[in-house]
């Protein structure tokens, strides 16, 4: 069983930076795709990244394309979603997410069986 712990959140002026940690205990993730999602108040939970553990390929929302990168340290089974130049509309809980043999689209949510606690990220302006 994978558990997924996610730190890094908190309150940031636009324009600002934040970096996310997702570590996984349990199990290593060298097969896994990690996903970030991000959900803000009344509305549906959306993509934001993913990297495939084995190779490193990483897929990005055009939202966040030139401003988010996300990336791994496979020697601490850690995943990372660095956040630059943060904007209002950025403000979210944020999840980390992880599949092993993943079959289907990376930025469907419901593909994913293991899933972080959630940080919250807040933007002001």
């Amino acid at each position: 069983q994978v558990q997924l712990v996610e730190s890094g959140g908190g309150l940031v002026q636009a324009g600002g930076s934040l970096r996310l940690a997702c570590t996984a205990a349990g199990r290593t993730l060298s097969s896994y795709v990690m996903g970030w999602f991000r959900q803000a108040p009344g509305k549906e939970r959306e993509f934001v990244a993913a990297i495939y553990w084995s190779g490193g390929g990483t897929y990005y929302t055009d939202s966040v394309k030139g401003r988010f990168t996300t990336s791994r340290d496979n020697a601490k089974n850690t995943a990372y979603l660095q956040m630059n130049n943060l904007n209002l509309e950025d403000t979210a809980v944020y999840y980390c997410a992880a599949q092993s043999v993943f079959r289907g689209s990376y930025s469907n949510p419901t593909l994913y069986s293991h899933w972080g606690q959630g940080t919250q990220v807040t933007v002001s302006s």
